[in-house]
């Protein structure tokens, strides 16, 4: 779709919602023109910041961007949170875009005025880009989105503008803007593969299939699954350490068997002085400098006798691992989770590595 259309629609679509909110009085064709063109002119001023140049960027807004990577039926799919925080004045309410650009495109200028190169015609085509209307009730304000990309490198470029109300004519709306690299990978390789490990806060089982009206806001549903993504990796030692992750691509027989080993080990920042000996480290791994040995789980086992006959990997789909682990022994300071995943087919094997805190 064209990148103007894309924006042209989500500014439709706040229009509709628009029309809902003020209630079951009918808006006249004139009322709605006078809308759609208003949030028309803000989405303009929305993507006129994303190309301007970095320098002018304004920050009135506190920008986090987190995104994990899942595999998609077709492309990489890329669920995403944007916390958002004012650094002074509290707004309302306001626009969120979200842009996934190629290298290189020419985006700098009016958005009117963007344009291929020389060889083609018309405006540039990004591979991503969407507009979506929030609220500002109680920052910091978490937006959860997703989209699919082709695999490869890009240019991530984040917008938050104050909405326009008619009490604050003329006075300039708050915004801000975050660019930074996004490498998306290739899953389709067929080689042994994990998504993103994610740390969650919780794991909700579903009651059914959410339905497609509500999907758009739900992006980390996963099968009848909803991880909730932690804020970040800090923990209190009363608290889980919950990791969710998908295997793709395990190793099948003739005869439909696959057989996936996941190990979890953790290491420490050791505070002992070097005459105290090191715990021993299991073969294959190895402490980082300044590392310690701590302690492990139990090894996962996932093959066709415990997944069940229905799990049928060669259809794609993919094995849901992880762990909750109570931080109770765990003592203050820092650790690197390793995973170590073992196809017991193939002998293939790869490690994930996720760092975080215990803190009281």
């Amino acid at each position: 779709m064209e990148a103007r259309s894309r924006v042209a629609c989500g500014v439709t679509a706040m229009v509709v919602i628009g029309g809902r909110l003020l209630g079951a009085q009918a808006l006249d064709p004139r009322q709605l023109e006078r809308i759609e063109q208003s949030l028309l002119q803000e989405g303009k001023a929305v993507v006129a910041l994303a190309d301007a140049a970095a320098d002018h960027a304004p920050a009135d807004f506190t920008l986090v961007w987190h995104n994990d990577f899942l595999k998609a039926q077709s492309g990489t799919y890329v669920p995403f949170i944007v916390t958002i925080a004012p650094r002074s004045v509290r707004p309302p309410a306001a626009l969120l875009y979200v842009r996934a650009s190629r290298p290189g495109q020419a985006t700098t200028g009016p958005p009117d005025s963007r344009r291929r190169p020389a060889a083609t015609e018309g405006p540039v085509l990004h591979p991503f880009e969407e507009i979506y209307p929030i609220v500002l009730s109680d920052p910091p304000v978490r937006v959860a989105r997703g989209f699919s990309l082709p695999p490869g490198d890009y240019e991530l470029t984040v917008v938050v503008r104050e909405r326009e109300r008619e009490e604050d004519r003329g006075r300039r709306r708050l915004a801000a803007v975050l660019r930074q690299p996004l490498s998306v990978p290739d899953f389709a390789t067929g080689r042994l593969a994990t998504s993103t490990v994610i740390l969650a806060d919780r794991l909700t089982v579903l009651d059914g299939p959410l339905p497609s009206s509500a999907r758009l806001e739900h992006p980390y549903v996963i099968g009848g699954q909803e991880i909730q993504p932690a804020a970040d990796s800090v923990f209190r030692p009363s608290e889980e350490l919950i990791v969710v992750f998908l295997v793709y691509n395990p190793t099948l027989t003739s005869d439909k068997h696959f057989d996936l080993e996941v190990e979890y080990h953790f290491f420490r920042k050791s505070r002992a002085g070097p005459e105290d000996p090191p715990p021993a480290v299991p073969a294959g791994l190895v402490a980082l400098p300044g590392e310690r040995y701590f302690n492990r789980t139990e090894p996962q086992r996932f093959n066709p006798a415990i997944l069940g006959p229905a799990f049928d990997p060669a259809s794609g789909q993919p094995v849901m691992a992880g762990q909750g682990v109570r931080l109770t022994e765990f003592p203050e300071g820092e650790y690197r989770l390793v995973i170590r995943i073992t196809d017991q087919v193939s002998k293939q094997s790869l490690e994930r590595h996720v760092g975080f805190t215990v803190r009281p």
